[in-house]
């Protein structure tokens, strides 16, 4: 069974994503949606694809689990990754109020395994 027959038999919010999985979803292919992943819970923000489409300014953060980014409040692509070792408090806090943004706005799809 592939991985996208799979996804399609978990409820919303039961799938496991591996990194490279996740990567598939950067907006890359207009018929799939696109996920961005904070502190390792995957959200579809296919809703907003002009904000994370190729080309858009969030679009770093496609396809990625973009939790140092977010804390930094960073757009580079180096700073994409799910390592949050060595943030101060007020970047972790700064990650925080971006989590309860896209858990207020965005479908939960998963987590990154």
């Amino acid at each position: 069974m592939s991985s996208e027959e799979r996804a399609d038999k978990l409820p919303d919010g039961d799938r496991a994503f591996t990194a490279v999985e996740l990567s598939q979803f950067d907006g890359s292919n207009p018929e799939n949606p696109i996920y961005v992943a904070v502190k390792g819970v995957v959200f579809d923000v296919s809703k907003s694809r002009a904000m994370y489409a190729p080309g858009c300014g969030y679009n770093v953060f496609a396809g990625r689990d973009a939790s140092r980014a977010l804390a930094l409040s960073s757009v580079k692509v180096e700073d994409c990754i799910p390592d949050r070792s060595g943030l101060s408090e007020e970047q972790q806090a700064t990650l925080d109020k971006w989590e309860q943004f896209y858990r207020k706005k965005y479908n939960i799809i998963g987590t990154v395994a």
